[in-house]
């Protein structure tokens, strides 16, 4: 790689902000707009959450992103550094993200869609548990999920939400999705499962009336969902670049043997 060009955004924090003017310092940078204007590589001052909404504001562009950690766990940024940024860059390893698409119906019959590059979430709104019918690939699998909620996670979301709730760790390459219960009631013995990447999964509210429940998409929120349907997009994928050092593939096995 031999990136010349770099685009940059930084979110509001102090230390993102005083990152972004040493940056200037050091280099031109190229002024970022939805037509490209020459840049090369999108440098992202901020924390994983920020991370998320530049991956949703630019990936149509198809430009690689490199993050610098401003915030707090930085799982997918890299370590704060300036100096020696370009060179960073250009020795960096690619890792692509694929998004899950999320279409969701209302209980107004209202027709709703959003991407997901960590995972999709159906949670309980009130004090009552949901329940959900689960279909895979349009052959149901459960009948009746009673519990808190239930998530499908990408490989790269599968550290994060989906982890706390128990949910596997997922290499990379692994080409699979994870679908994890939160608190599951009944079935009892259900602890979720791992899919194909290429896996339809729809979820069907029962009682929604009586349960209601929301539907989450990364940081997109949709409240009184009726049936919500989940597959990954190929065609959508985003390279995040790492340092070779550090590299996400190798974040992700670590995550494995933490304690």
């Amino acid at each position: 790689m031999n990136f010349t060009k770099i685009a940059c955004v930084a979110d509001d924090s102090p230390k993102a902000q005083a990152a972004l003017k040493e940056l200037k310092k050091h280099y031109d940078i190229v002024e970022l707009t939805k037509r490209r204007v020459g840049a090369e590589v999108i440098v992202v001052l901020g924390g994983d959450g920020f991370m998320l909404e530049t991956l949703h504001n630019y990936m149509k562009m198809k430009l690689p992103f490199y993050g610098i950690n401003c915030g707090s766990v930085g799982f997918l940024m890299n370590a704060p550094g300036i100096d020696t940024l370009s060179e960073r860059i250009n020795r960096a390893r690619g890792s692509t993200l694929y998004p899950l698409s999320m279409y969701a119906r209302r209980t107004n019959g209202k027709i709703s869609q959003a991407l997901a590059f960590n995972e999709v979430s159906l949670l309980r709104q009130g004090r009552q548990a949901a329940k959900i019918k689960v279909s895979v690939d349009h052959v149901v699998r459960i009948p009746e999920l009673v519990c808190d909620g239930l998530l499908v996670s990408t490989p790269a979301g599968s550290t994060a939400y989906n982890f706390s709730a128990g949910g596997p760790v997922i290499p990379l390459g692994a080409n699979v999705l994870a679908l994890t219960p939160l608190v599951p009631f009944r079935p009892r013995r259900w602890r979720g499962a791992l899919l194909h990447h290429d896996s339809s999964v729809n979820l069907t509210i029962m009682e929604y009336n009586k349960r209601p429940v929301n539907a989450v998409a990364d940081f997109t929120e949709f409240q009184d969902v009726a049936e919500v349907v989940i597959s990954e997009q190929r065609k959508l994928g985003v390279t995040l670049l790492f340092d070779a050092e550090h590299n996400l593939e190798e974040r992700i096995i670590k995550e494995q043997f933490s304690y």
